[in-house]
């Protein structure tokens, strides 16, 4: 058997509704400043719901020619965005990097809605006559889940492993978990990996409406999201991406590479249980997170610190916290949950990708991040969810659970780089 090899992180991009840097995404989320408003993408008096977290003040023109973003759906666009970014911040020399072996896993959990309705409402405009003369050449190259796969590729010359993760909201954890198993591999040397999610249209809003998914605290957007609170009440539609540098260990360290931490384990699973809800009893979430302790090689006492899926739902936040306490035991109450969806609400296929950078970000500065909005204890979640205020702690290893409709959960294990 090849002897697996050690996966470091060395580049962290992201475009947030919380920040269009990383710098400015991580200082939000310690100072719990939330990026939940009352929408301006499109009037949403006749929906349920009227709040979202959206990407605000991003100019593609920082990373994209005209032409290109033209050529690009919304969540395209995010996904070059932060990769650019993620490359920059490894500082890689890429002209003097063999680009065979370096790829690609970026995914995303709906794709070009914005795309798709420009079209349609533009057939439907002209009529069933004239409509079809007027699709757009690059709807379907725009639409598509694996453009932004496609698209960082040519962008930035990688011809390494290419592909794409759909998992709805497991997505941006499985697209790096699946790119971090090609480094071990020897496959790549280097993977840009995460999730980019721009579904906030009247399709997307209104689709989750219909599931009385969404929080209905119109009055009160920047309180809404309140993942464990007993008085949460639907979660917060999000957009942006997440992205990170995957390397292999020794690649890294011959470039002085800057180094977050170390990705250690991976585990998947399928609940096999129902379309959107997940399983009463926990168990998909809960042979997941034991599969990736499993896979890093650590006690389940050493996990200090989890980036819960933490969704502002009811059920979710219920049962991913009775996974915890089935795969930690007593540990449970020893270390410490915290959703980051309740500072820049849920990111749907992009949310893997930017809760790695939060638990990077933990492991290198120290601090816990909190879990905002957090005011009255819920019986059926009785953990330690870190509230209202980052706390100041030595974070050795640390986990970050996805759990998707169709029952698709990912986790990663991430520690401390020696």
């Amino acid at each position: 058997m090849l002897k697996k090899r050690r996966v470091v992180v060395t580049g962290l991009g992201t475009i947030s509704p919380i920040g269009n840097t990383v710098q400015d995404f991580w200082d939000s989320i310690l100072k719990g400043k939330s990026g939940v408003k009352r929408l301006t993408c499109f009037d949403p008096t006749y929906f349920t719901s009227k709040i979202g977290a959206e990407v605000k003040n991003f100019d593609p023109s920082l990373y994209l020619s005209a032409k290109d973003t033209r050529r690009m759906d919304r969540f395209v666009q995010f996904a070059v965005a932060a990769a650019k970014m993620a490359i920059a911040d490894s500082k890689i020399d890429l002209d003097k990097t063999d680009r065979n072996r370096a790829g690609v896993m970026v995914g995303s959990g709906i794709g070009g809605l914005h795309t798709i309705e420009k079209e349609y409402t533009q057939y439907l405009a002209l009529g069933h006559e004239k409509g079809p003369d007027r699709i757009s050449p690059f709807l379907i190259p725009m639409l598509i889940v694996n453009m932004a796969s496609g698209q960082i590729s040519i962008q930035c010359g990688l011809k390494g492993p290419n592909s794409a993760v759909a998992t709805a909201c497991a997505t941006g954890n499985h697209a790096i978990g699946d790119a971090f198993r090609i480094v071990q591999r020897d496959e790549a040397d280097m993977m840009i990996a995460g999730g980019a999610e721009a579904a906030i249209t009247f399709a997307g809003f209104g689709g989750f409406c219909a599931l009385k998914a969404l929080s209905t605290r119109n009055d009160e957007p920047e309180r809404a999201s309140r993942p464990f609170d007993k008085n949460r009440d639907g979660f917060i539609m999000g957009e942006g991406s997440g992205i990170v540098v995957l390397e292999e260990m020794e690649h890294a360290m011959k470039r002085n590479a800057p180094i977050y931490c170390e990705v250690i384990g991976y585990g998947m699973s399928g609940d096999a249980y129902h379309m959107t809800a997940p399983d009463p009893e926990a168990d998909g979430a809960t042979r997941c997170m034991v599969a990736s302790v499993k896979d890093a090689g650590v006690k389940p006492e050493e996990v200090d610190y989890i980036n819960a899926h933490g969704t502002s739902t009811v059920y979710n936040d219920k049962i991913e916290t009775l996974a915890i306490k089935k795969v930690f035991g007593a540990h449970a109450k020893k270390l410490a949950v915290s959703s980051t969806k309740s500072v820049m609400g849920h990111l749907l296929g992009a949310a893997g990708g930017v809760e790695m950078i939060v638990c990077a970000l933990a492991i290198k500065h120290g601090i816990m991040p909190p879990t905002i909005n957090y005011e009255t204890p819920d019986p059926d979640c009785d953990l330690d969810y870190v509230p209202n205020t980052p706390r100041a702690a030595k974070i050795g290893v640390a986990m970050s659970n996805s759990l998707g409709f169709g029952g698709h959960n990912a986790t990663l294990v991430v520690r401390k780089f020696t």
